[in-house]
C-alpha cells in the first residue's frame, strides 16, 4: 500500500481553512512552493499552492463560475472544464513531480471544492491516498468575515449578504456531497482554535499521517505559537446581516446538518440523506428566485443596451466597445441570476464575450 498522501483542506472562505493548513505544514506536511503571500486580510498566510491558485482561477474563468457563486448551476459548469484530457495530464504530472520529493502533501484553496472531481482522478493516477478536511465555521461568522475582509459587494450591502450567504450554502452542501465515501473528516474552526492538538492528532491517525504522528516537541510547540485562540474575531447574529428569513432558516438548518458530520460517529446515512434534502431545498429556492429576478434581469439588459447605444452615438464610435462598457454597468448580482438558458443570448445582444469578474473572497487563517 502506498505511503503516499494528499490532504485536501476544503470549505468556505474564511472558515480557518488557512490555519488548518498552517498547522499541518509545521507539523511537517509539505506545502508546494511558491505560496500566495501573506496581507492583511490573513497576515500569518494563507498555506496556498501558487500553482494551486493560478490553475482554479484559470479553470473558473474558462467554466465562467465565481469563487463564491450560489449557482447551483456552476458545479456541471466546472466539472465539465475540468473533466478533458489535457487539463487532468497537466494536473498529474504537476501532483507526481510534487510527490517526487516528500510523501505527504497539503493542498488548500477555497477554489478547490469545485474541481475535487479533477484532484481524486489525478491522485488515482499517481497512485497515492487522498484525504478531506472541511473547515466549519457557523454562516454568520463567513459572512461577517468576508464582509468585514472584503468589503461589501456591490451597491446594495443587502444584496451582497444574500450572494454570499447562499454561496455558504451551495458551497458547503456540494462539497460534502463531492467528498462522501472518501477518506473524510469534519472540523469546527472553534475547535481547532479551542484546542488544536485534538482536531489535528485525530486526522493525523484516521489519515496515517507519518507526519503528524510523529511530530517532535518543537514542531508542537511552533503550532500553540502559530494558532492563536484570539483569531476568531468575526461574530454577528443574522439580525446585523440582515439576510431573508428563509435563506437564513436554510443556512441555518445546513450548519446544523453539517455541524452533527463533526461529531465522533455522525458521518452516517442519515446524515447524508438530511444533506440531500437539504440541498435540494436549496436548488428549489434558487429556482424561485431566478423566476422572481426575470423581470428584472430584462429590464437592466434594456437599459444597459440603450446606454450602449447612446454612449456609442456620442462617442462616434462602432459601438462594440461601447456596448461592453455597457453591460459592464448592470450590476453582477442582477448579471448572475440570468438563467444559464438565457445567458449566451444575453451576450450576444450585448456584444460580450464569455468571461466575467472573479469574485476575490479568499479564506484567512486570521478569520
Amino acid at each position: 500500500m502506498s505511503t503516499r498522501r494528499v490532504v485536501l483542506v476544503v470549505g468556505s472562505g474564511r472558515s480557518g481553512t488557512s490555519t488548518m493548513a498552517g498547522a499541518l505544514k509545521t507539523l511537517g506536511l509539505h506545502v508546494p512552493q511558491p505560496e500566495v503571500a501573506a496581507d492583511a486580510t490573513n497576515p500569518k498566510g494563507f498555506g496556498e499552492p501558487r500553482w494551486l491558485v493560478d490553475l482554479h482561477d484559470e479553470l473558473l474563468k474558462r467554466s465562467n463560475v465565481q469563487v463564491s457563486d450560489a449557482r447551483p448551476r456552476a458545479w456541471l459548469d466546472s466539472g465539465t472544464v475540468s473533466g478533458d484530457h489535457a487539463t487532468r495530464d497537466r494536473v498529474a504530472a504537476w501532483l507526481e513531480q510534487e510527490l517526487a520529493g516528500h510523501d505527504e502533501l497539503v493542498l488548500k484553496d477555497p477554489r478547490a471544492a469545485w474541481f475535487l472531481g479533477l484532484w481524486r482522478a489525478c491522485a488515482d493516477r499517481c497512485e497515492v491516498q487522498t484525504s478531506y478536511v472541511t473547515m466549519l465555521r457557523p454562516p454568520t461568522e463567513v459572512v461577517a468575515s468576508k464582509q468585514s475582509n472584503y468589503g461589501r459587494m456591490g451597491a446594495g450591502s443587502d444584496r451582497g449578504t444574500v450572494t454570499r450567504t447562499a454561496a455558504w450554502v451551495n458551497m458547503m452542501l456540494h462539497t460534502e456531497r463531492a467528498t462522501r465515501g472518501q477518506q473524510r473528516r469534519f472540523v469546527r474552526y472553534a475547535d481547532l482554535l479551542d484546542d488544536w492538538t485534538r482536531p489535528v492528532f485525530a486526522l493525523g491517525e484516521a489519515f496515517d499521517l507519518a507526519s503528524v504522528k510523529t511530530a517532535m516537541a518543537v514542531d508542537i510547540a511552533e503550532v500553540h505559537r502559530f494558532i492563536d485562540p484570539s483569531l476568531r474575531r468575526a461574530s454577528a447574529t443574522w439580525e446585523e446581516i440582515g439576510a431573508p428569513a428563509r435563506l437564513r432558516d436554510l443556512a441555518d438548518e445546513t450548519w446544523q446538518a453539517l455541524d452533527a458530520l463533526a461529531e465522533e460517529g455522525g458521518d452516517t446515512a442519515s446524515a447524508h440523506e438530511r444533506c440531500d434534502q437539504l440541498r435540494v431545498a436549496y436548488d428549489d429556492q434558487y429556482a424561485e428566485a431566478e423566476a422572481f429576478a426575470h423581470s428584472s434581469v430584462l429590464a437592466a439588459r434594456r437599459d444597459a443596451a440603450a446606454r450602449a447605444r447612446e454612449e456609442a452615438r456620442r462617442d462616434g464610435a462602432s459601438g462594440g466597445a461601447a456596448e461592453r462598457r455597457g453591460v459592464d454597468r448592470v450590476p453582477h448580482a442582477v448579471r448572475a441570476m440570468v438563467p444559464p438558458a438565457a445567458r449566451q443570448g444575453l451576450r450576444r445582444a450585448l456584444g460580450r464575450e464569455r468571461g466575467g469578474q472573479q469574485d476575490r473572497d479568499h479564506d484567512g487563517g486570521g478569520a
